[in-house]
């Protein structure tokens, strides 16, 4: 049994429920289609998925942007790159003004159907956020599938030609999960580990590294559930609460846009079903950025992991 629900805590350290501090970000979720299946992964990606954002969802996305209050679009998946309207998105975010960031799992670089996309980079401006769960090979392998690593280290040097991840403005940052139901070390001691590995090993730089602990949602639960350590690590993510990490938590800056257009504080909410808080434009075609940028953040005890430790900020 958990030893006290997240609820709980927030109204042990403040009056009221948590609540946005504005919205600078939209987090736009285009699918769950991905040519992985990690062990991790709280969307619980993978080739077999249908779900994929519509043109007409991706205009309505558009529509917000180019209001001219949002700053960041994050377009994250599965993996992105497999939506057909992916590159359209992309490229009018641009052209709104907005600062566009992609996330990656590196290895879809070389899919068949990609190989524009190393090409369609290079003439962007874009931040690449590229998940990476190790420097060493065999681990990386151990949860994304043989041949990854190599497609991953691949795919960072031709990024690195094209100069993301050097000191010209186009950012190349990385993501480590841990590898299984332990806490991540701390950020700034496993960057330096990164960047040491990377660069002599195979001549790679990237601009830095965020480490975020493994949700309790979607396949990562489903694997604690089979190997009866979900009681036991939600436990750890309880101990771990840092109340200092809840001023920069991602979800009081940003809105969270599922492929069919739904609203939710963030994308673990999105997989676990639980939307904007009642009250509140529910679709993207209904967005109404003032009243939505002081809304009550919905919580439930999967936050837990974004507070631990270091926390997601």
């Amino acid at each position: 049994m958990i030893s006290a629900r997240f609820s709980e805590k927030i109204r042990a350290l403040q009056e009221g429920p948590l609540t946005a501090s504005g919205i600078d970000m939209l987090q736009v979720n285009v699918g769950y289609r991905c040519n992985l299946a990690c062990k991790h992964c709280h969307v619980q990606g993978g080739a077999d998925r249908e779900e994929a954002m519509s043109r007409e969802t991706v205009d309505a996305v558009l529509n917000v942007i180019r209001d001219g209050r949002i700053n960041t679009v994050d377009i994250t998946g599965g993996a992105p790159e497999l939506n057909p309207h992916f590159r359209y998105l992309v490229e009018e975010a641009e052209t709104a003004g907005c600062n566009v960031v992609v996330r990656t799992n590196l290895s879809i670089f070389h899919e068949e159907g990609m190989e524009d996309l190393f090409d369609f980079y290079g003439k962007k401006h874009i931040e690449i956020v590229a998940s990476l769960p190790s420097c060493h090979g065999e681990n990386v392998d151990r949860v994304r599938g043989n041949g990854v690593f190599e497609k991953s280290i691949s795919a960072l040097r031709e990024l690195n030609g094209l100069g993301y991840g050097a000191d010209n403005g186009r950012m190349l940052n990385l993501v480590y999960n841990p590898a299984g139901a332990f806490l991540p070390p701390a950020q700034s001691s496993l960057e330096a580990e990164y960047k040491k590995e990377l660069s002599s090993a195979y001549g790679i730089t990237f601009t830095g590294l965020y480490t975020f602990a493994n949700m309790p949602v979607g396949r990562f639960r489903q694997f604690l559930l089979r190997t009866g350590n979900f009681e036991k690590y939600m436990e750890k993510l309880v101990q771990a609460f840092n109340p200092e990490t809840l001023c920069g938590l991602m979800c009081r800056r940003l809105v969270n846009v599922a492929w069919d257009g739904r609203l939710y504080d963030c994308d673990f909410n999105q997989m676990t079903g639980l939307g904007i808080a009642e009250g509140y434009p529910a679709v993207i075609r209904d967005f109404d950025h003032d009243r939505l940028a002081s809304r009550k953040i919905v919580v439930d005890d999967h936050c837990f992991g974004c507070t631990a430790g270091q926390g997601s900020t």
